[in-house]
């Protein structure tokens, strides 16, 4: 009797257990992707985790399955594993930022260098150009009467001098290096016969002279005076002085012969 009731017990066990669906084991949940970037060489690779697939990789990727198979050399039988390296394409390298660069800092300047201005000497003469050719020769002496100028080009310094007789060039020493206006005044009675006017550079150490000149007009030659004297040229007396020893000579000549 306990026989059949542990017999009929372990029987309805046996169904009950038949009946109760037997609960499976939860599936393998795949790990995150991670974002792959690129590497120093542009090349996109990922790194297979445990319960990836080739189509869970391509759909991550937003690339068809066989742009995946033909970009790895893989095909349709081939598997991955966990640790393969899966190309995924090419892309920029991954930006690094620069270490920020210290600012340099300029050198205080020193003093400005001035600049050291030279000196130099401008002398002119107005001269009596007697032959008319434009050149001065030793003979040829100062007008008097006359007005020499020299001014600076930018108007700093103008001086201005009578000629005098006698005198050579006029000299004005210690100008400043620069441009420079000279010109002459020709007095009443006398016609330039070279230019009256000129401008030069004077740099720092030049000594220049200028000659202008000048020569007599045809009223001052005809209101100069005559030399004085008696008229007669020295050469007519000569010859009279020997014509009147000649006769005389001949008369005391002849008188000899007439004894």
């Amino acid at each position: 009797m306990r026989s059949r009731l542990f017999s009929s017990l372990a029987c309805c066990l046996m169904l009950l257990g038949l009946a109760i669906p037997v609960l499976a084991a939860p599936p393998l949940q795949p790990t995150a992707f991670p974002t792959p970037t690129p590497g120093p060489d542009g090349r996109i690779i990922y790194i297979v985790q445990p319960g990836d697939t080739l189509w869970r990789i391509a759909a991550m990727a937003n690339i068809s399955i066989d742009q995946l198979r033909a970009l790895n050399n893989l095909t349709a039988s081939d598997v991955i594993a966990p640790g393969d390296e899966i190309f995924l394409g090419l892309g920029g390298p991954a930006t690094a930022i620069p270490p920020e660069q210290p600012t340099a800092t300029p050198a205080p300047s020193g003093p400005t260098p001035t600049t050291e201005i030279g000196y130099g000497v401008i002398c002119v003469i107005l001269y009596n150009d007697a032959n008319g050719d434009a050149i001065r020769q030793e003979e040829e002496s100062f007008i008097p009467a006359g007005r020499i100028s020299i001014a600076h080009a930018d108007g700093s310094m103008s001086v201005t001098e009578d000629t005098l007789t006698g005198l050579d060039h006029l000299c004005t020493e210690n100008l400043e290096e620069g441009e420079y206006n000279i010109s002459v005044g020709i007095p009443d009675g006398y016609n330039s016969t070279t230019a009256i006017s000129a401008s030069i550079v004077l740099n720092g150490g030049d000594e220049i002279y200028l000659d202008f000149g000048a020569q007599p007009n045809s009223e001052t030659l005809a209101e100069a005076p005559a030399p004085v004297g008696t008229g007669r040229s020295p050469l007519l007396g000569i010859i009279g002085g020997f014509v009147l020893l000649v006769g005389i000579g001949l008369g005391v000549y002849a008188a000899v012969m007439r004894k």
